[in-house]
């Protein structure tokens, strides 16, 4: 009781005995033994991949034929590779024919076949005509080829180091008349990955 007259007689005193006590009070409630854990990944990367073609005839023709007549074809490879990292859908495409005669267009009497020869097997080539060819393109003539009902087939998805021989053909329509006689035509085959 002397200690309650003691503490009443001092207000600054009971007051801050009251505080001491509810600091410590509340020491002992926050302080209680929780369990924690942590883990991290660091140094995470990120790198896009590449798709990339090598033409083995980048620049040039796949073939020049010269002297057809009537009947008569000629026929060229090139060989196709995807040299990138990723898997690409690769595709053929070609640009407007450019013809000598407007009003006789040699390429609406050049007959076109595209076929897929194979795949390489290491640095070995595809025999192409060897009966497992795949036909990619065969109904129509150069300035038909990508129009409707004339459209290239897709030429499927080639992995990382994928590479294929295709053979194209051109034929001077045996329909050709004295009006083509001398006339010439080209065009640029595209190909595509994507």
């Amino acid at each position: 009781m002397s200690r309650l007259r003691f503490l009443a007689a001092n207000p600054r005193l009971a007051l801050g005995a009251l505080l001491t006590l509810l600091l410590a009070a509340a020491a002992v409630v926050g302080s209680g033994a929780d369990f924690t854990a942590s883990s991290a990944n660091p140094a995470n990367t990120f790198a896009a991949g590449t798709l990339s073609i090598l033409n083995s005839k980048e620049g040039t023709a796949v073939l020049s034929a010269s002297n057809l007549r009537p009947g008569n074809s000629q026929s060229g490879t090139v060989d196709i590779k995807n040299t990138g990292g990723l898997s690409g859908a690769f595709t053929l495409s070609r640009t407007a024919p450019v013809d000598s005669d407007g009003a006789n267009p040699l390429s609406s009497k050049l007959n076109l076949t595209i076929v897929d020869c194979g795949t390489f097997v290491g640095a070995t080539p595809p025999t192409c005509g060897d009966g497992d060819d795949v036909s990619k393109y065969s109904a129509g003539t150069i300035a038909q080829m990508g129009t409707t009902g004339h459209l290239v087939t897709a030429l499927g998805t080639y992995a990382a180091n994928e590479q294929h021989r295709y053979q194209f053909t051109v034929q001077l329509d045996s329909s050709a008349g004295n009006a083509y006689q001398g006339d010439n035509s080209s065009v640029e085959f595209d190909w595509n990955a994507a």
